[in-house]
């Protein structure tokens, strides 16, 4: 996790994107973000009206989401949707 280091707005609004993507795990967002998916929760719950929170919740809780890599089909094996851009060597890859 990145100790006494805020993100930018830019970083942070990447990293709710990735946490709202079924298909982007909490891995992917720690390869990424160095944030664990604990810190991934608490950024989300200061970051998003309460009702989007717990909208948010129920869909990574619900079996639906892919959220861990380890609950995920196995014939899933990228972190990405095969039409997205590559990922650079930025740390940010959609902008």
């Amino acid at each position: 996790m990145k100790k006494n280091k805020a993100f930018t707005e830019r970083e942070l609004d990447r990293i709710i994107e990735m946490a709202w993507e079924d298909r982007t795990p909490f891995e992917a967002i720690l390869f990424q973000f160095e944030l664990p998916e604990k810190e991934v929760i608490k950024l989300m719950r200061a970051n998003l009206k309460r009702s989007s929170f717990n909208r948010w919740r129920k869909r990574v809780n619900s079996g639906v989401s892919q959220k861990h890599l380890k609950k995920r089909s196995p014939e899933i094996s990228r972190f990405k949707c095969s039409r997205q851009k590559a990922i650079s060597g930025n740390k940010i890859s959609k902008r």
